[in-house]
């Protein structure tokens, strides 16, 4: 299990780097009058969060991390799956977020 939250810290720490830029980004476009939109994740989308920015989502994952690393081995075994789901998606929509600004 170390080598699994090595690995989580670590893409966390990614993942923040990225939310934030990805926020300034957002905070431009809706000064800007642009990105009309209520919510960056949909609501069925496995987070609890619902924000116009990636970085209370991101806080969610940190929170649902800290607290598999409280939990028994088994019990927190159980639990990964869910919050690799949500580390996927948000890595997947910030990756499209940075795509779509390119083009």
């Amino acid at each position: 299990m170390d080598a699994i939250h090595q690995q989580l810290q670590e893409t966390l720490q990614i993942l923040h780097r990225k939310a934030l830029d990805a926020d300034g980004i957002l905070d431009s476009l809706q000064q800007a009058q642009h990105g009309k939109f209520t919510a960056v994740f949909a609501a069925d989308s496995g987070f609890t969060t619902s924000a116009k920015r990636f970085g209370p989502y991101i806080e969610e994952i940190a929170k649902d991390w800290q607290a598999i690393k409280t939990l028994p081995e088994e019990e927190a075994k159980t639990a990964l799956p869910p919050l690799v789901k949500k580390i996927e998606l948000a890595l997947s929509t910030l990756s499209q977020f940075q795509t779509s600004l390119k083009k």
